[in-house]
């Protein structure tokens, strides 16, 4: 019996090669009809035998394109249309959309072997790609995704390439970027004043350049890298020196897995991340030797590494260099350069020379970065390679617009049950940053095909994304609790609802009170929350000025714990930097001068730090944080006391037991290291013992974990096993950061269960 079956497939199915895959599918079949791209998916329409039809669908199923993700297919029959064969047709542009557009993917193996095949045509071609990798959310600039839709629309494509575009068998069929060295992009050497220098073979210029201990821009995927050789000192000194930054981490691209095992420690899981389509940085434990400067990552205990994921990538590193620095280009607090003007601009007196294209990115994208924790693979930044894949919620909400926090920002449309998350978009300090944060809202609108009218922001009246809420023309503005989003941003992700314990840890949040949080202990819903309890109140010295100098914190948390005999207590561990300072900074904590109270358990580590003597002043955010646990990582200790009271209907958790116990002990000389852990370890049982309390007060066996601080793996995994092992459930973050990078999904999600009461 023949019959026409019309499909619809919604999900990542265009700019994935799923309609040649369809096409193949049906020729196979010996089927007749078509295959069109469509704002809300790709349109099948098939004619011929039932049991034909039939063995179709099952193929399609079987075996879907490595970067296909379907998410679902509606079906009916339709008039029979006698076809004579089965052709791929026309986009159709207009009405609502339902497609998901792919992230930047990393060159796939076949295009490697292309690129360094001496007879190829693609030989060395740094721009190579097929219908399995290459530039996709970046190069977007609406759909459906063809080429007209594409930065690549100003490159008609020559015989040679047409002919693989329109071949079924091709695997560069219908694939939109594609391009070869006759009609593609073409890469520029500039100086360090953007005048085009006349090299032949720019690339190799470069190589040279980078040998030499010159900083070279270069133009990646989703935005520039400011590049210096690995191996050289005084290189990666420069380059710190006029970046301003002087010890914060520098992310580094290896050549291969095998030169990332030489330099850092490499499991199963590592391996498999930094072999993934998505290539994210990955932070992996240092392994002694010569290979890397030690000025890459200064005080830490991780090397942040990622393999090439672009064909420059891969030729740059294929002969000349073990492993080069590869920075995100921006001054601080400025978002990653995009345009070769904007980057000779914003780079002057940083960049010596510039490696261009003349592609234009068309969305910011920076480097995702991941790590394992507990055996599984945890996203730190959500950015390329990942977004904008929508995350999958358990339930439908109305439309709803999350602006997410200050620091480390995201947005979030909600649309259904699907949440689209935006690339990483950075802190909301710069001009420069909310031009992009307002970038990213168009372009988010346009992939989510929806511009919702319920918008969610943070309680904090003074953020950029609250007060950029109150603009818009929005029928309801709700704001959400930082630490509620944090959890309820967890809870979405794991497919949680009802009740459950939240314990958010970071640094800084705005509590209903008006103070600031920091170390909470929730009784969390979708669209509630009660703080049942949190870290006991301590003086922020100064307020701002004790972040970015933790000696403040820690003779606060001294006073706390030794009351008008602190100054003896921080001048026997040399805290203060000058003795004029003990007078006005006790005067300062007495009469509570711009000192605030807070919870904060990012505070609390940048304080023991200082105790320690790791740090008495920060360059960048969490580096105390950081070196406390590298300090920590490979010592032993034991459970110091601290105290759990309760006052009224909230319990609070002291730390000052354990603070007299850490400078008692530091003063009778023990090791610093051996401290460091047994801070990590009291605070897993502390955590553990609030929970215990928590829930024998309420029943709730759910325990859920967000907060930056849970970056800290020693501390995630050692509370994860003593929660697990008192009977709780334990849920956490895998493929949302743990840090303020998921408070926009939380945002939304609390706002879309209050919208739907």
């Amino acid at each position: 019996m023949i019959k026409r079956v019309r499909y619809l497939f919604s999900g990542v199915v265009q700019g994935v090669g799923f309609r040649p895959f369809i096409y193949r599918m049906a020729t196979r079949h010996s089927l007749s009809g078509f295959v069109q791209n469509r704002p809300d998916g790709v349109v099948v329409e098939v004619e011929g035998p039932a049991d034909a039809i039939h063995s179709f669908m099952s193929s399609v199923n079987g075996d879907p394109p490595p970067l296909a993700d379907v998410s679902g297919i509606s079906s009916g029959e339709v008039e029979i249309k006698n076809d004579k064969a089965f052709r791929i047709i026309e986009s159709e542009a207009g009405g609502p959309g339902n497609v998901h557009i792919t992230p930047d993917i990393a060159t796939c193996g076949d295009c490697l072997k292309e690129l360094f095949d001496t007879a190829d045509r693609r030989f060395h071609y740094p721009f190579i790609n097929c219908t399995n990798c290459g530039p996709r959310l970046t190069i977007i600039k609406d759909i459906p995704y063809d080429r007209i839709n594409t930065s690549m629309s100003c490159f008609p494509m020559c015989p040679l390439c047409q002919e693989e575009y329109e071949n079924p068998a091709d695997r560069r069929f219908h694939a939109e970027p594609n391009a070869c060295p006759a009609c593609g992009p073409s890469l520029k050497l500039l100086d360090e004043k953007g005048n085009p220098l006349s090299d032949r073979d720019p690339l190799k210029r470069a190589i040279e350049l980078l040998l030499s201990g010159y900083v070279i821009a270069i133009k990646g995927l989703g935005g520039f890298h400011l590049a210096v050789d690995a191996a050289n000192d005084e290189a990666i000194k420069r380059l710190r020196s006029r970046k301003f930054r002087e010890e914060k981490p520098l992310a580094i691209m290896v050549r291969d897995v095998e030169t990332a095992s030489r330099i850092s420690m490499i499991g199963k899981e590592e391996e498999l991340i930094l072999l993934s389509p998505q290539r994210p940085i990955v932070l992996a434990r240092k392994r002694g030797g010569a290979i890397i400067s030690p000025a890459v990552a200064p005080g830490v205990s991780d090397f942040g590494i990622m393999l090439p994921y672009t064909p420059l990538h891969h030729m740059l590193l294929e002969k000349h260099f073990h492993a080069l620095v590869m920075t995100s280009a921006n001054q601080v607090d400025e978002p990653i350069c995009i345009e070769n003007r904007e980057a000779v601009k914003r780079l002057e007196g940083i960049a010596d020379f510039f490696l261009v294209h003349n592609r234009d990115i068309l969305m910011r994208c920076d480097d995702s970065i991941a790590t394992v924790s507990s055996g599984e693979r945890r996203i730190i930044r959500r950015s390329r390679g990942f977004a904008p894949i929508p995350v999958t919620l358990t339930k439908s909400y109305p439309p709803i617009l999350a602006l997410g926090p200050q620091m480390k920002t995201t947005l979030c449309i909600l649309k259904g049950n699907l949440a689209f998350l935006s690339p990483h978009i950075g802190d909301m300090e710069t001009p420069e940053a909310r031009d992009f944060y307002q970038e990213s809202l168009t372009l988010m609108q346009k992939i989510a095909e929806c511009k919702p009218e319920i918008v969610a922001c943070d309680l904090h009246p003074a953020y950029y994304t609250t007060i950029f809420a109150e603009g818009l023309p929005a029928s309801r503005v709700i704001r959400v609790q930082h630490h509620h989003a944090h959890i309820v941003s967890s809870m979405a992700e794991n497919g949680i609802e009802g009740e459950v314990i939240g314990i958010a840890m970071d640094g800084t949040g705005y509590g209903t009170d008006g103070t600031v949080w920091g170390g909470e202990f929730l009784v969390a819903s979708e669209s509630t929350f009660t703080r049942v309890g949190h870290i006991a109140t301590y003086i922020l010295p100064g307020g701002e000025k004790a972040i970015r100098e933790p000696w403040r914190i820690a003779v606060s948390l001294l006073r706390q714990a030794y009351g008008d005999d602190w100054p003896d207590v921080a001048k026997s561990l040399d805290i203060v930097p000058e003795k004029s300072f003990y007078e006005t900074i006790d005067r300062i904590m007495k009469q509570r001068f711009n000192s605030p109270l807070t919870s904060s358990l990012g505070r609390l580590f940048d304080g023991v730090a200082a105790i320690l003597g790791l740090r008495r002043k920060v360059t960048f955010e969490g580096q105390a944080a950081m070196e406390l646990e590298a300090m920590a990582r490979y010592g032993s200790g034991r459970v110091m006391q601290f105290t759990i009271e309760e006052a009224g209907d909230i319990i609070h958790l002291d730390f000052s037991p354990m603070i007299r116990a850490i400078t008692k002990r530091l003063q009778a000389g023990k090791d610093s290291g051996e401290l460091a852990f047994s801070f990590h370890l009291t605070l897993q049982v502390a955590f553990c013992k609030m929970a215990r309390t928590i829930r024998d007060k309420t029943g709730l066996n759910q325990v859920v974990l967000s907060g930056g601080c849970f970056q800290n793996r020693i501390l995630t995994e050692g509370t994860i096993a003593e929660l697990e092992k008192a009977g709780f459930e334990v849920f956490f973050h895998k493929a949302i950061p743990t840090n303020d990078g998921c408070i926009s999904l939380g945002q939304a999600v609390c706002a879309g269960a209050q919208a739907m009461r």
